[in-house]
């Protein structure tokens, strides 16, 4: 069965628009677990508009003690220090998370919308994905389903891929969902002949999630925006058995 990681950077983004800790982040992750989440998922970025570096440290000390329950920290490698945010490789080895998905966001983009190209960036990321696992993390970097772009993400020692699937949730109930979803399909086809892993991650929800899950080698899937909007009319705990269940 899939994995299920709870992104929990919107519950972090409501608590930020007022003073104080409320919602606390840390109290829906261990909802989240109690009610069967696999995974925990943050995506701390340097203007802190959502999960803080503090955030990050608490959920790893929630997190790593649990054996059933994996830590993922996502962000961009290149992400320097600003502030109290000591910059992305920096807090993620502070932290030592289960898995580290490298994503190629900018500070001026309002989500991640795209996956790396690697033939610009591969040799910058080698010796980062060398330096992670060395520390024995699980490396994913987030990738657009092109063929020849996760043959280069092998090349330069990826553990697993994560497949942006924005481009699939818009194309739900288009006439070219078909099409986009037969090219993630044979993503991860290729990604697993490779020897990698496959995760899926963006705007996936409860409507298109359950064709996605479909693909046989898709090891887990982050959802997060979604998750709680659903949360918001369904109760977070009920929220998560639902996505639970339509991995199944």
């Amino acid at each position: 069965m899939t994995d299920l990681s709870i992104n929990l950077n919107k519950i972090a983004l409501i608590r930020n628009s007022r003073e104080g800790n409320y919602p606390n982040v840390v109290s829906h992750a261990q909802l989240c677990i109690d009610n069967g989440a696999d995974g925990i998922t943050v995506h701390p970025r340097p203007d802190q508009r959502h999960i803080r570096p503090r955030d990050v440290h608490q959920l790893a000390e929630l997190v790593t003690p649990v054996d059933h329950v994996e830590f993922n920290i996502e962000g961009n490698p290149f992400a320097p220090a600003m502030a109290d945010y000591p910059g992305f490789i920096e807090l993620v080895e502070q932290t030592q998370p289960d898995q580290c998905t490298l994503v190629p966001d900018g500070d001026d983009q309002l989500t991640s919308d795209h996956g790396f190209d690697l033939r610009a960036l591969g040799e910058q990321l080698r010796p980062i994905i060398r330096r992670l696992k060395d520390q024995g993390m699980r490396v994913s970097l987030f990738m657009d389903p092109d063929l020849a772009q996760i043959e280069l993400a092998a090349k330069i020692g990826a553990d697993r891929i994560e497949l942006y699937t924005g481009p699939y949730a818009a194309a739900w109930s288009s006439d070219n969902l078909d099409t986009i979803f037969e090219q993630h399909w044979a993503a991860a086809e290729l990604a697993t002949s490779l020897g990698m892993g496959v995760n899926a991650g963006h705007d996936l929800n409860q409507d298109n999630l359950a064709k996605f899950a479909s693909i046989p080698s898709l090891l887990e899937v982050s959802i997060g925006h979604a998750f709680t909007v659903d949360s918001l009319a369904m109760g977070m705990a009920h929220t998560v058995r639902a996505y639970k269940a339509l991995l199944r």
